[in-house]
């Protein structure tokens, strides 16, 4: 901490002292002046006290801006507390023993800084959804399932969510309407997909979803479409392909995707350079790329090998184009295929042998016996 910002420490009594930020001030008018700037900005610490409840507090808590309860051993922050808090800009709570915060959290419509790593939540309250000036959440190394479903269509001016360490198995839909997210950390998780949508996050540019291992085997075709990424973490996934669609991250500086299965790009594509790895995206996207050029030649090669055509074909006028049996003609600049010359089978499987097999031949008594004469 500065000397110039004020603390806030346990006194002899076991009270808390509130002191603002800002030098000593003088007498008269630079006094007044003092304590109005006080009263703008006030900051109650009660970090690494070992508390394990917190303390009833007397003084107005409608100056806090700041509030620090951070690296206690709090299992819970009373309801009525936080309620208190109408100005405040900052609560951490990080490092302590929560199991869950208090539906009065929805009340702190000012607040845009909320840490609450390192406790052992399992879940947000849906109330979270009331903070509308939030921009910065840290809910890492908790025990999280599941982020309120709705959370993004409200929290609009979300610039980092980070929910590193927890227990997801993915994102809420909503989260592609956190259009004013720069930073998305969803790594040590249990992804097994992203959301759809991802290309409304427009001003995304960090992404981290690495160490979700086995859980995430895909990623969408909108993540190429984040056209302000910038650094993107893959890396310790099952994914063994990339989506087309990265080949248009032109502004990607920094990429990471060791220890995933890849075969498209191939490793060792993706170890030359990003300029590398674009461009062997964007040739499959444009469908001129190595794995085109074997696609389409496959099947060509595949019929002569087996004798199934041969590899002419007879060009008639006016038919371009024609495949026509028992004939063969030198093939100019055109693809396609000549059947190979062929006769008809009179044998068994030819229509003349089948009709006198017929119910009605076999069983109706024979025209030309000497009995029907």
């Amino acid at each position: 901490m500065r000397a110039d910002m004020g603390d806030q420490r346990r006194s002899r009594h076991g009270h808390f002292k509130a002191v603002g930020f800002g030098a000593a001030a003088g007498g008269g008018a630079q006094h007044v002046e003092h304590d109005q700037e006080k009263l703008k900005d006030k900051k109650l610490d009660m970090s690494g006290l070992s508390m394990d409840t917190i303390p009833h507090i007397t003084m107005s808590l409608g100056h806090i801006t700041t509030l620090d309860l951070s690296n206690n051993n709090l299992e819970s922050i009373p309801e009525s507390m936080i309620a208190r808090l109408l100005n405040v800009v900052v609560l951490d709570v990080r490092s302590n023993q929560l199991k869950s915060l208090p539906n009065s959290i929805g009340c702190l419509s000012k607040l845009r800084v909320l840490n609450v790593s390192g406790n052992l939540l399992e879940s947000l309250p849906s109330t979270i959804e009331e903070c509308r000036a939030l921009e910065d959440l840290n809910a890492n190394f908790n025990q999280l399932t599941g982020l309120p479903d709705t959370l993004g269509f409200e929290l609009h001016n979300i610039r980092k969510l980070s929910v590193n360490s927890n227990k997801l198995a993915s994102l809420p839909f909503s989260t592609n309407h956190m259009t004013s997210l720069r930073a998305l950390d969803a790594r040590l998780n249990c992804l097994r997909s992203l959301p759809d949508g991802l290309e409304n996050l427009v001003n995304l540019e960090v992404l981290n979803v690495s160490q979700n291992f086995h859980f995430l085997r895909d990623l969408p075709y909108g993540l190429g479409l984040l056209t302000s990424l910038r650094e993107l973490d893959i890396s310790y996934n099952s994914i063994s392909v990339l989506p087309d669609s990265m080949g248009c991250l032109a502004k990607l500086n920094k990429f990471s995707a060791v220890g995933n299965p890849l075969v498209c790009p191939p490793m060792d594509v993706i170890e030359q350079s990003l300029d590398a790895m674009r461009t062997y995206l964007t040739a499959r996207m444009n469908g001129t790329g190595v794995n085109a050029e074997k696609k389409k030649g496959w099947l060509p090669r595949q019929l002569v090998k087996y004798n199934t055509f041969s590899a002419r074909m007879n060009m008639t006028p006016g038919r371009k184009g024609v495949m026509t049996p028992g004939r063969k003609s030198v093939h100019d600049n055109s693809e396609g295929f000549l059947m190979s010359d062929y006769r008809t089978l009179n044998g068994v499987g030819s229509p003349g042998f089948l009709s006198m097999l017929s119910p009605r031949r076999l069983f109706s008594p024979r025209r030309n016996s000497p009995k029907h004469q």
